[in-house]
């Protein structure tokens, strides 16, 4: 900003009108106000604007939630504190130029050719001699070589009145456009202000204001939640799925939703996604036709990043994507061992929630909300350490620390094997009082260790992670044999004839009595796992909980490690023959227990059976089959502040170039007769040069040098009687 002299309110003659002028046009009220302006713009850089409110709660917590989103910082550049500002800044600015632009465009074609030769004497670049030439030859050669080096020229001739004597004072100037920039930085300042202003939600909130218009969250919006096609500018999202048309934007407000109508409707084609092998997308575009709405014509073109599509002055950018409602199968998996009532239903992604029979939720009316389908999930597969305790085949628990290790974000640190883990649906489960878990489950087995196993996750709140369930797949790829296991474990005569078969295989023949005792422990512990209440004086647990209750109710602490280990493989024993008995009702071959794999499976088995025990939910829903279908998300903008910021943005460059690089000189160039001769004979010229910048730099030295060379060559010094009557 120009240096504005600043006036007391306490001198005599000043009104209140010309303090508040001065105070509104000075460099001190505009430095104060871009440095607010700059602390809230880093603020809006930090702090991600437009989120919704429960985004912010769960950041920052309910209290400053609340004090940041009464001070505008959710919506900084739209709120009214800070436009206010930028009004006040673009006022100021306008009144500086309005000041000051007078006076240097006065300043910039006047060359001073009024100096005194006296003054020229007061420069610190200045140097006076003799030329041999006479007054009209030297006057001359000093124009043709200002000129030549780019000097902007002017000729003063003195008849000698007062004190001066006759002569000639010529005045030159370079690096006007030094004057010139502050007038453009000065106006590119104000250009993007009103910039700002106009692409702002002020033009928005105006038009709600004067019609009365109510905002709406996500209820289906009222006709008083329209703004009016020919509004002048806004910023507003466009939701179109595949092979649907829209028109109708949304603009987020401080307290809900408008409507921003459309000039035309866009129809998405085709939506194009393309990832990286970590999983996110490297590219997506939308294949689009927009339908002129006035005179029925079509127009098609691609949209995606860094490449929006422009028609009417309304701008098309490639925001982000979402499920356009994809059609999905999803398939009841009872864990109670009982059979389900539904074989396959189908679902949409977004769409109704979907009421459940009490057959399957085991508890009460409950309604499905399908969130997501994602048809790759890319994640980091490493293997886990193997002298950790909790092992990939370790599903004593259903929150692993390893499964983090092969569940997550595949930006973590160390080894990394990535791999896409198949196809997964997310639903919520809501009960009648409105309280909803969620739940993830992928399509395919996972590999996970030596085993490959089906993930089903559950969390009950979005602050969690996902604690996964993991079933064995069977030699035919799916968990039917865990499932028909399951079956089992909770049918008592199959308990029973497993128990048998186990004590049958373990204990002498020729004792059947020791065969009998055998077989009730097998049968007790089966039943425990299974989770029949063995004391009332007891919890009722399943699963190996349950076994731990037992052991730490009913056996002495100094005999527990070692009854732990016998009970342990007894259940497995038990369960063994369990499994052995379901293949045979199934008339599959029986897993050889003998070999790492069917080690593997089993013990997988019985943790999982294990785990199921803790399952909140009596049925787990998975993904059958799915009929992807994506959306696109369009940011729409009408931006008439867009040429007039960037008109203010060439001014700034502009400015700052003229002046930083600029640099405006002046050259004063006194000639007269030299004493004792008459003008115009050539008895010889005395000459005084002077020279002045605005900042005194070695290259100001050097070009005064240069001058000096050309303008006085060979030029005698004036002997101090000469200089006096130069001084005149």
């Amino acid at each position: 900003m120009s240096a504005v002299a600043e006036s007391s309110s306490l001198l005599p003659g000043r009104t209140f009108r010309a303090d508040v002028l001065d105070l509104l046009a000075s460099m001190r009220f505009a430095i104060a106000l871009l440095t607010i302006i700059c602390i809230a713009s880093t603020i809006g850089t930090v702090l991600k604007q437009g989120e919704q409110l429960v985004n912010y709660v769960d950041a920052f917590g309910p209290f400053w939630a609340q004090v940041f989103g009464a001070l505008g910082l959710f919506r900084i550049y739209g709120s009214p504190w800070f436009l206010v500002i930028l009004a006040f800044l673009v006022v100021s600015t306008s009144l500086c130029i309005a000041r000051n632009a007078p006076k240097i465009l006065v300043d910039v074609r006047n060359f001073k050719e009024n100096l005194r030769v006296r003054a020229l004497d007061s420069f610190h670049h200045r140097a006076h001699g003799r030329v041999s030439q006479g007054l009209p030859e030297a006057q001359q050669r000093v124009l043709e070589v200002l000129g030549a080096l780019g000097w902007k020229v002017k000729t003063q001739v003195r008849s000698g009145e007062g004190s001066e004597a006759p002569g000639v004072m010529i005045a030159a100037r370079q690096g006007a456009a030094n004057k010139l920039g502050y007038i453009a930085a000065h106006s590119a300042i104000v250009l993007v202000c009103v910039g700002g202003l106009l692409d702002g939600d002020l033009i928005i909130k105006f038009q709600a204001w004067m019609e009365n218009l109510q905002t709406f969250q996500t209820n289906k919006p009222s006709d008083q939640s329209v703004l009016s096609m020919d509004s002048p500018a806004y910023r507003a999202s466009l939701y179109v799925p595949e092979g649907a048309r829209n028109g109708q934007a949304v603009v987020n407000m401080d307290q809900g939703m408008l409507v921003q109508p459309l000039p035309f409707d866009v129809e998405l084609k085709k939506f194009i996604v393309e990832y990286y092998d970590t999983g996110m997308p490297k590219r997506f575009a939308s294949e689009i036709v927009v339908h002129d709405l006035a005179d029925k014509s079509q127009h098609k073109a691609t949209v995606e990043v860094n490449h929006p599509f422009v028609y009417k002055g309304v701008t098309l950018f490639q925001s982000s994507f979402q499920d356009g409602g994809s059609q999905v199968k999803l398939k009841p998996i009872m864990l109670n061992g009982r059979e389900s009532v539904v074989d396959v239903f189908p679902g949409q992604v977004g769409g109704q929630p979907l009421n459940l029979p009490e057959a399957l939720t085991g508890a009460g009316p409950q309604s499905l909300e399908i969130t997501e389908l994602r048809p790759i999930n890319v994640e980091n597969m490493a293997q886990a350490d193997p002298g950790n305790s909790q092992a990939p085949t370790d599903v004593r628990g259903v929150n692993l620390d390893t499964l983090t290790k092969h569940l997550g974000s595949g930006a973590g640190k160390g080894e990394k094997v990535l791999k896409n883990i198949g196809p997964s649906v997310t639903y919520k489960l809501r009960d009648a009082a409105g309280q909803a878990r969620e739940f993830q489950n992928f399509m395919v087995p996972v590999m996970l260790g030596e085993q490959p196993v089906y993930l089903m996750g559950v969390r009950n709140s979005a602050n969690e992670g996902f604690r996964y369930l993991r079933v064995p797949a069977d030699t035919s790829g799916g968990m039917d044999t865990w499932l028909n296991m399951r079956t089992a474990l909770f049918n008592p005569e199959m308990r029973a004839q497993a128990a048998s078969r186990f004590a049958a295989k373990n204990a002498p023949v020729d004792k059947p009595e020791v065969q009998q005792q055998l077989a009730v422990s097998a049968q007790r512990l089966l039943d425990i796992f299974a989770g029949m209440q063995f004391d009332k004086a007891i919890p009722n647990e399943a699963g190996l909980v349950g076994l731990g209750v037992f052991i730490e109710k009913m056996v002495p602490a100094a005999d527990r490690d070692r009854a732990a280990q016998t009970m342990m493989q007894m259940l497995n024993g038990g369960m063994a023959e369990l499994l052995a008995i379901t293949q045979e009702g199934m008339k599959q071959t029986a897993t050889d227990l003998a070999t790492e794999q069917g080690r593997e499976f089993l013990t997988q088995a019985v943790l999982a059976q294990s785990d199921a025990m803790a399952y909140p939910v009596a049925a787990v829903f998975a993904l059958d089959g799915f009929e992807q279908r994506q959306a696109s998300v369009f940011q729409v903008t009408r931006t008439p502040g867009r040429n007039v910021v960037y008109l203010g943005c060439v001014l700034l460059i502009v400015g700052v170039f003229a002046m930083l690089y600029v640099r405006e000189r002046r050259v004063w160039v006194w000639l007269q007769a030299a004493e004792g001769t008459a003008s115009g004979t050539s008895g010889g010229t005395d000459m005084k040069m002077a020279l002045s910048s605005t900042r005194q730099t070695l290259d100001v030295d050097a070009e005064f040098d240069r001058l000096r060379e050309v303008l006085l060559p060979g030029a005698r010094p004036l002997d101090p009687a000469d200089q006096a009557a130069v001084k005149g």
